[in-house]
């Protein structure tokens, strides 16, 4: 048996790949602060929520620790074989905001991290949760026609957008520089010193024990929105498009990595051009599984919103033997399914 330590472990992604390695029979170790109510200004009984449900794994030990303290991080990566990053501030609003704490978690925190395992005997496998935020505005470069419901990239990139996409000169906001930083240097740390490190630029992950809101977790904030007849806010013209990965299917991707005989890497993850919605097909699939449509508003466009992302999935399909399974509207039923059979934790 293997010993794997999460970063972040309470949260959505970091509770699921917690549960993951437990139900394989790994000694798993949740490092966690709980502080992510407290980043987004809102109740902090969602990352206790997830940090009771681990509970019911006795081979789980829970650490109440800041990613940001380095001795603690020093210590707990002594002897583990494998370590997953998901710990982050992970809103773009709240870095505009608070940029100081922005940095110090997703830029310090995962330097530290890597100091962390550099100094170790063990030298783990890191994977790194990064984001399709690092491309930035260039993004929104790429020509897109639109449709009736939905804007799509010209024709050029109609697989997506590709890891050596440019990162350069343009707008990325605060949380997509603090996150570039992280991800640049886990690049040339595997390099620099050897480690065995897969970067994953994800796009939108989405499943259960989600607590999305308006700020961060767009499509779990909708279907929160519906089961619990709450208004929903939509900015920009709710044509904007992203593809869709299902927690589970991402998670699959990281354990290839982690099998694989690749030193390091960077992986564009997501649906891929096959999973794609608009906010507007969103909600319609929504209402198609719920019966219910939430009050709707449009508002302004936020800064350094994508009209369209898209990763391009051809990498990780080849080189980790993986391709995403659940279509759409399975894992929206299984997320609606969650939460309406936890409807008190989101009131």
């Amino acid at each position: 048996m293997g010993k794997t330590l999460i970063t972040g472990g309470a949260g959505f992604i970091g509770s699921h790949v917690a549960e993951y390695y437990a139900r394989k029979g790994e000694d798993v170790f949740v490092l966690d602060n709980l502080s992510r109510g407290k980043l987004l200004g809102k109740s902090e009984k969602n990352a206790e929520y997830n940090w009771n449900y681990l509970k019911q794994y006795k081979n789980i030990s829970l650490i109440k620790g800041d990613i940001r303290n380095l001795e603690l991080l020093t210590e707990t990566c002594k002897n583990v074989d494998v370590i997953v990053h998901t710990a982050a501030q992970t809103a773009v609003t709240t870095s505009i905001s608070d940029p100081w704490s922005d940095f110090s978690v997703n830029a310090l925190g995962s330097f530290n991290l890597l100091e962390a395992v550099r100094k170790s005997k063990s030298k783990p496998v890191i994977i790194y949760c990064s984001t399709n935020k690092v491309y930035g505005e260039n993004v929104n470069k790429i020509g897109v026609i639109q449709e009736k419901s939905r804007y799509r990239f010209e024709d050029r990139y109609e697989k997506g957008i590709p890891e050596n996409f440019d990162i350069d000169l343009c707008e990325h906001t605060p949380y997509g520089c603090s996150k570039l930083t992280g991800d640049l240097y886990m690049q040339d740390y595997a390099r620099m010193y050897g480690l065995k490190v897969g970067v994953f630029r994800m796009s939108c992950i989405y499943g259960t024990r989600q607590f999305g809101v308006e700020d961060q977790g767009w499509l779990a904030w909708f279907a929160i929105a519906t089961v619990l007849n709450k208004p929903i806010t939509i900015y920009g013209d709710g044509k904007q498009v992203r593809d869709v990965l299902y927690v589970t299917d991402l998670i699959e991707a990281y354990d290839g990595f982690i099998k694989s005989d690749l030193a390091h890497g960077v992986f564009n993850i997501g649906g891929g051009p096959e999973k794609t919605l608009s906010l507007l097909e969103c909600l319609n699939l929504i209402e198609e599984i719920t019966g219910k449509r939430s009050p709707l508003k449009f508002s302004d466009w936020r800064p350094s919103d994508q009209k369209v992302y898209i990763s391009d999935i051809s990498k990780a399909e080849k080189e980790l033997n993986w391709n995403p399974k659940i279509e759409p509207k399975e894992g929206i039923r299984e997320l609606v399914n969650w939460i309406d059979a936890n409807r008190e934790i989101f009131r």
